[in-house]
């Protein structure tokens, strides 16, 4: 059998994530990625687009944001010959950390990272599932800016463009979506 190129991978990805009406909340069509992990030839297939990307950038860490950004995160930090830093919500990381504070739809929200977990020398890729209005992600990305490293690479597996959460970056930040949605 012939192996799938690169377009016919991701269209297989994108038919294996499962829409869910009214979630959250009513007139929300949520984005399920879960079915991506659950079997073998997804979760094979996301973790060879997700590397064929970040292969050779020198990438020393992995940062996961909280909590689906630890799925992938770790998978793809072991593959690279990379650490693995979690990014979590205040009150969960043991040392001391920095935090970051961000607003949502309805209010704000804090993150945190270990103030030990990078240096200045690391080339950091920063994943998670879902860029929709990019709060998070940003917040996530100016942690990490904050903390001197040489390189910073962003990536999701799954972007709602409507949303338009690239523009709160600026516009050299590498952000990458393996998936595009409209909302």
């Amino acid at each position: 059998m012939k192996p799938l190129t690169k377009e016919e991978k991701l269209l297989f990805l994108k038919n294996t994530v499962r829409n869910i009406p009214d979630f959250p909340i009513p007139g929300i069509q949520f984005k399920d990625v879960t079915p991506l992990f659950n079997k073998k030839e997804s979760l094979s297939t996301l973790t060879d687009v997700l590397l064929e990307e970040y292969t050779n950038k020198g990438i020393t860490k992995v940062v996961g944001i909280e909590s689906r950004g630890f799925i992938m995160g770790p998978i793809m930090a072991l593959e690279l010959g990379a650490g693995f830093v979690p990014i979590r919500k205040p009150g969960k990381l043991p040392a001391e950390v920095f935090e970051e504070e961000y607003e949502k739809e309805y209010g704000t929200d804090k993150i945190q990272i270990h103030k030990d977990a990078l240096s200045k020398d690391d080339i950091v890729l920063i994943h998670d599932d879902l860029l929709a209005t990019g709060g998070t992600m940003f917040a996530a990305y100016n942690l990490v800016k904050k903390m001197g490293v040489k390189n910073i690479y962003v990536n999701f597996i799954i972007e709602l463009e409507d949303l338009k959460g690239r523009a709160l970056f600026p516009k050299d930040v590498d952000i990458k979506a393996l998936i595009q949605f409209s909302v």
